[in-house]
């Protein structure tokens, strides 16, 4: 019970923007009774919600990006022998006899996933456990999409884990039995730090491949942003944009804090030898670089 808590604690109530709504509504609450306190409690918790729906916070996946780029890559002693692809989302599937299949998110992986595959032929391990209420993994979602739709085999399926740190452990520790010493990892841009940091913890090495694409009408030449009156007008999509980055920050944070001492299964291990990895920086271009080594 405990555990359940902090995790909702943690994963839930304090990703923002339901943390701003919460202190909003708690500011409210306490007006009834403390009138300048909750009118205080309500006007912050308002002007966090209305910063975090700005486009602005662009700004913010910025920061996480690059907070991703530094994150320390252990060093391979080969080139990647297969390409591990993370779970991001799910949804209600409108095909009968499949009540769930993978979200937008993770089809997007797939897809990148799948044009890794055929351009250096390394075999494809899917990670991701089973969602609550629901009673097939996550990983056997990608796995169907793959194979059925992208024409792909997935050699590998992680299905034992919970979160991002999990993926990290358990994955590691089956491409090790397999005889694969490093990976390719596919996962987001913007969600790139902590899959970084937990392959990075569990002493097993991987390169990423991430796409950053940004969007054109938001970014001059120079590579600075161009800001007008509606960058700082409230967007819906901002709010999603600010989740994502926010989750991020607060997530590494979170994980750094409670893996600090932990192991999460067998193999899974956070050893000496990390320290001597190299920055993420390095090898953040690893699309261009596995072309010109493959």
């Amino acid at each position: 019970m405990a555990e359940a808590a902090t995790s909702w604690l943690s994963y839930s109530s304090l990703i923002p923007p339901n943390l701003f709504i919460l202190l909003t509504v708690i500011g409210l609450a306490l007006a009834w009774r403390w009138t300048r306190l909750g009118l205080i409690v309500a006007t912050v918790g308002g002007a966090l919600l209305y910063l975090a729906s700005m486009s602005v916070v662009d700004y913010l996946v910025d920061y996480v990006e690059a907070l991703a780029g530094a994150m320390p890559i252990l060093p391979a002693e080969a080139p990647p022998g297969a390409i591990i692809v993370l779970s991001a989302d799910y949804q209600r599937s409108d095909v009968p006899g499949q009540p769930y299949t993978v979200g937008p998110m993770t089809l997007e992986r797939l897809a990148d996933a799948a044009r890794e595959e055929r351009r250096l032929g390394l075999p494809v391990l899917v990670s991701g456990g089973r969602p609550d209420r629901v009673d097939e993994s996550l990983a056997g979602m990608m796995s169907a999409v793959l194979q059925d739709d992208f024409r792909v085999p997935v050699q590998w399926r992680e299905d034992r884990s919970r979160n991002t740190f999990e993926n990290a452990a358990f994955s590691a520790e089956i491409l090790r039995r397999a005889g694969v010493p490093s990976a390719l990892l596919v996962a987001h841009c913007g969600d790139m730090a902590r899959p970084l940091w937990s392959f990075y913890a569990v002493g097993y090495p991987v390169l990423p491949a991430a796409c950053c694409l940004r969007p054109t009408d938001r970014w001059r030449p120079d590579g600075g942003y161009s800001l007008s009156v509606s960058s700082f007008f409230p967007q819906v999509t901002a709010l999603l944009v600010s989740y994502r980055a926010l989750h991020e920050l607060i997530g590494l944070g979170w994980y750094r804090y409670r893996y600090r001492h932990r192991e999460s299964g067998p193999g899974a291990t956070v050893g000496p030898g990390a320290a001597g990895g190299s920055s993420g920086r390095d090898c953040w271009v690893s699309r261009c670089s596995l072309a010109t080594a493959s």
